[in-house]
């Protein structure tokens, strides 16, 4: 399935959906723990759109797939 075009802003609502806990920001970038895997995530707070390689990163390491993503980010829309 293919990936989509997500904003920063869109993508941390689906980490925080997910469970994800705003830990700090350093810089232009902010830190994500995520207590179900003890996972640090790292987003990007730039202007232009998260990257696909970024975004599949932070997939696998949400232990979501792609699948399971755009459903999230579905709900996280309506």
């Amino acid at each position: 399935m293919k990936l989509p075009v997500i904003r920063p802003k869109h993508l941390i609502k689906i980490l925080e959906k997910k469970g994800c806990i705003f830990k700090r920001q350093s810089g232009s970038h902010r830190i994500f723990y995520c207590p179900e895997n003890k996972k640090i995530i790292t987003v990007p707070m730039h202007a232009e759109d998260i990257k696909k390689g970024l975004l599949r990163s932070i997939i696998k390491e949400l232990n979501l797939s792609v699948e399971e993503f755009i459903n999230f980010l579905k709900k996280t829309e309506g």
